[in-house]
């Protein structure tokens, strides 16, 4: 098999290794004893109606990206971002309302996860202490839910019981400060995650153009105030999420209102963030509107890929290996409007894209060597999907 030409002999080993551990780590999640999954089942968040199914499970082909519809679930008003924890027995999903039991809050409802098939049942709900909750991901070892609330500047810890269910937030932090865009008239958390170590949680903050670092704790709140400023962002940049590369050594930050990407060097030590550089998401002809949405990176950790809201497009970037920047590969039409949101799949060989105003979920196949997408020619109409979250399945032989 061919070097990617930036790779170096001891990069590919150490890519195949992680490649390796990878899928055992899979298996060993889902309690198979290492035995690989037939497929993927596929949780699509949505925007849709609350009176009517909004949260989705379909299942995905591995070899040819087709999706089919399994199940429809009531997930509240605008189930718009998901997680699951680790062991794939829970799902947790935001509810992005302004008013949440006469309160200014959103909100956030944990789901049973049914094992074999997937299938959601609700446990309980509690308030996201904020307004418009857009983003949920879970502290190590499932402690407590993570959440970014974009309307009311906030984001919360809610601790997680053991079976499942949440409890009140019990720590909330009110970010301060705006920008210069006319969408930066304030604070607008967007996006908190953990690092890959564990040590601090990263939150992303759209408003003020910084990335905010919490120390991560034991105890059920997780977050340690006060925050540091992890890394500030180019006045009006409009940073709205982020990914860590598999190693841990990079990160790579997409900013929303000035079509950006950022790659940046990871101070585990000190959860802190330093700029290597920063490339263009969009091709150098295009002059109309665009707001960049998500970003990932590829399981090998070889290729960035963000998605452009307007230009609708993904944008495909190579990774150095020895220094984390960025080289554009191409950008590839999502055939649809307004992909707010996208997957790959763990193995790295396929990956989703949710045109949010199209009403559609495309698959692409995934070139191994080039990171190059290709449609599957598969598809599927959902209303108004916004998030993607995958999980291995071990029932589709």
């Amino acid at each position: 098999m061919p070097l990617h030409p930036t790779w170096t002999r001891r990069a590919f080993l150490q890519r195949t290794a992680l490649l390796t551990t990878g899928a055992l780590l899979t298996g060993c999640a889902a309690g198979r004893a290492g035995r690989p999954p037939a497929g993927w089942l596929l949780y699509v968040g949505t925007y849709g109606p609350a009176e009517q199914d909004n949260l989705f499970l379909y299942r995905l082909h591995p070899g040819t990206g087709e999706l089919t519809r399994v199940a429809g679930y009531r997930g509240g008003v605008k189930p718009g971002f998901l997680t699951l924890s680790a062991d794939h027995r829970f799902l947790y999903a935001i509810n992005a309302s302004l008013e949440f039991r006469g309160q200014p809050s959103g909100a956030v409802r944990a789901f049973a996860v049914e094992q074999g098939t997937g299938a959601l049942a609700p446990l309980n709900e509690q308030p996201s202490a904020g307004a418009g909750p857009c983003y949920i991901s879970l502290a190590p070892g499932g402690r407590a839910a993570l959440v970014a609330n974009y309307f009311g500047g906030t984001v919360s810890a809610l601790p997680v019981r053991a079976d499942g269910q949440l409890d009140l937030p019990a720590v909330v932090d009110q970010h301060q400060g705006a920008g210069p865009h006319k969408n930066q008239d304030r604070a607008h958390a967007h996006c908190i995650l953990p690092d890959p170590a564990g040590r601090y949680a990263l939150a992303v903050d759209l408003g003020n153009d910084q990335v905010l670092s919490y120390p991560l704790t034991g105890a059920p709140g997780a977050l340690q105030l006060p925050p540091r400023v992890a890394f500030r962002a180019q006045p009006g940049a409009g940073p709205r999420h982020l990914a860590f590369h598999p190693g841990g050594r990079w990160a790579y930050l997409i900013n929303e209102l000035n079509s950006t990407v950022t790659a940046l060097a990871y101070d585990a030590a000190a959860g802190t963030l330093q700029e290597l550089h920063t490339v263009p998401a969009l091709p150098p002809d295009f002059t109309g509107p665009n707001a960049c949405a998500d970003v990932h990176v590829s399981p090998d950790g070889r290729f960035v890929y963000g998605s452009n809201r307007g230009h609708d497009s993904l944008v495909v970037l190579a990774v150095d290996a020895g220094t984390g920047r960025l080289t554009l590969v191409e950008h590839v039409s999502t055939r649809g409007k307004t992909p707010r949101n996208f997957t790959l799949a763990p193995d790295g060989r396929l990956l989703l894209v949710a045109n949010q105003n199209s009403n559609s979920i495309f698959s692409y196949h995934v070139d191994a060597q080039s990171g190059r997408l290709r449609p599957t020619g598969f598809a599927a109409e959902v209303p108004a999907p916004v998030c993607l979250h995958l999980l291995p399945d071990f029932t589709a032989r």
